[in-house]
């Protein structure tokens, strides 16, 4: 497994040495001289808060010093990450349609059926059209890399970064739904982030990445719920 310094980006053979069970000690970096990952002392819920403000310590410590490409655990993984992320995206079309109009005992069985239907349309192509702009976005933006990169570890930290689709679940008890558009921007950002660690290139380029499909997918969802039964 490849680690990285979190200050630097440098590459690590090791990020601490232990001596026994609960005495290590952290490695510096050759590079930049600071200690290469700091995360690895820290509880959860400081990463996760680190996340959340999008530092980009965090996410090199997540995306390159906690999930290994190579382990058998890592297809799991990432087949895990999808479908999270595509219920997430289904409880979100359902939840938008459910603030358009009221549903109740009284709707038909081809009207609910109708409905459903137009949800899983939504969620199927539009991260369909999503996930092909993104990877286009790629191939056209990223001509090279600074270190080879696989379509998996790309979509993975796709998947990963956008964890802020997990706070749609306050909306059971929360019914707002401007908010579900301040999620998306959150996503939106937070995607940008990762992909600027995973690739370490300009800003510019991961910004016009992810903005170009999010745009894209918007605009498919959007279409497919102006559709009338």
């Amino acid at each position: 497994m490849e680690y990285r310094c979190v200050e630097c980006g440098g590459r690590m053979t090791t990020l601490f040495v232990q001596y026994s069970p609960g005495n290590i000690r952290l490695m510096k970096c050759g590079n930049c001289k600071a200690v290469a990952d700091e995360y690895i002392e820290c509880e959860p819920i400081i990463i996760l808060i680190d996340l959340i403000l999008h530092k980009t310590k965090a996410y090199t410590h997540l995306l390159y010093n906690v999930i290994d490409p190579q382990a058998p655990s890592f297809q799991g993984l990432l087949w895990k990450s999808t479908f999270g992320f595509l219920l997430l995206d289904a409880y979100r079309s359902l939840f938008l349609e459910r603030s358009k109009e009221e549903w109740g005992l009284s709707m038909s069985f081809a009207s609910l059926l109708w409905r459903f239907q137009k949800m899983l349309m939504d969620v199927v192509f539009g991260n369909i059209m999503f996930l092909s702009t993104f990877l286009l976005s790629m191939r056209v933006l990223f001509s090279t890399f600074p270190r080879p990169l696989r379509y998996k570890d790309l979509l993975l930290a796709i998947f990963i970064s956008s964890y802020f689709k997990m706070f749609l679940v306050a909306m059971m008890v929360w019914e707002c739904p401007s908010v579900i558009f301040i999620i998306d921007l959150f996503v939106l950002s937070s995607n940008t982030v990762a992909l600027k660690v995973i690739t370490q290139s300009a800003m510019s380029r991961c910004i016009a990445a992810c903005f170009s499909a999010h745009v894209v997918k918007f605009l498919v969802t959007q279409r497919c719920w102006s559709w009338e039964l």
